[in-house]
């Protein structure tokens, strides 16, 4: 096949990037394709720091060889171009040696990603490659403008590039990979239609509850809490669920857990998201949250935040009082 085919293959199969943000694939490449450099350069992001999601780890301890070929045919179609396997501490731990067998000989190197959560974010893993500390960048330019070293850089996630190798095969059959764990009899990864709704995705995995229960949908910290009447609906962002018995979780507690996630990750280097993580810490400790506050923080940290960690954060909180307070 040859190589400039690939973008009307991902075209026609309307693959989107599989790290939450769902951007068109086809159109990520021809952006990267079209910028004149003398060099590029290609990320295959493994940093999966999302609580509750780790599909892409199963991906690369079941199926290393379909990613890199994803990655070789980005190589490929992006003349002059060196890439990069961007892996959180644990899979380095685990995968790093495979990947530099299989990749040996190949412009593809294999790097162990430093700090937490946000520095898996596409501009913070380019400050983390370069050898600085891993924060996000102002955006524009984006990292297909101006990336690694200010040169052009095409970053998607693992599962995007297991599938670009599959598309390249004519295998693909507009599927996507689950983390699905929680309060249920068979959690685990699945492979299955992407375009599924959630109930029927815990149906087929026999993964439906026999409680009183809700979900998490779309991650483990950021994902929207949705209830059993609510689950008639495809998942927004990363494909990972989350299952609670109603009975036995408590709501603050689990804030406090999501906030806790977000304090800790947080860069301190804007404003609304340092600030805003906090005044919901202070109202999570006193078991008392004040409607106009947070109405009014969840539009600053929407509005304003640097990184998608402050807009994300909103989604949580936010879906749990609606449905559950």
């Amino acid at each position: 096949m040859k190589r400039e085919n690939i973008i009307t293959k991902l075209k026609k199969e309307k693959l989107t990037g599989r790290s939450g943000s769902s951007f068109p694939t086809w159109l990520k490449w021809q952006l990267v394709k079209k910028e004149k450099a003398e060099k590029k350069f290609i990320i295959c992001n493994g940093s999966e720091g999302e609580p509750g999601t780790f599909k892409d780890g199963f991906i690369l301890q079941n199926h290393p060889n379909e990613v890199i070929e994803g990655i070789k045919i980005a190589l490929e179609f992006l003349d002059n171009s060196t890439a990069y396997i961007y892996l959180r501490k644990d899979y380095y731990k685990r995968f790093a040696y495979k990947l530099k067998k299989l990749t040996r000989n190949l412009a593809i190197n294999i790097v162990k990603k430093q700090g937490g959560y946000l520095s898996g974010e596409e501009t913070a893993i380019c400050e983390a490659i370069e050898g600085k500390v891993a924060l996000p960048r102002p955006k524009p330019p984006y990292p297909t403008q101006k990336g690694l070293w200010g040169y052009p850089t095409l970053v998607n996630n693992v599962e995007t590039f297991y599938w670009v190798a599959k598309i390249a095969k004519n295998e693909y059959k507009n599927q996507k990979f689950f983390s699905i764990s929680g309060d249920i009899k068979n959690p685990g990864v699945f492979q299955l239609p992407e375009k599924w709704t959630i109930k029927k995705v815990l149906q087929e995995t026999k993964n439906i509850p026999n409680f009183d229960f809700f979900v998490q949908a779309g991650g483990g910290a950021a994902g929207e809490i949705l209830l059993p009447n609510q689950l008639n609906r495809q998942i927004k962002g990363i494909a990972t669920i989350i299952v609670f018995n109603r009975k036995k979780i408590d709501l603050f507690q689990l804030m406090k857990k999501w906030n806790n996630f977000f304090l800790r990750e947080n860069c301190d280097k804007c404003t609304p998201c340092r600030e805003g993580a906090f005044r919901i810490a202070e109202m999570l400790q006193k078991k008392k949250l004040d409607n106009k506050t947070l109405k009014d923080l969840f539009f600053v940290l929407d509005a304003t935040s640097l990184c998608p960690l402050g807009k994300i954060m909103v989604n949580p909180f936010k879906s749990l009082i609606e449905n559950l307070l």
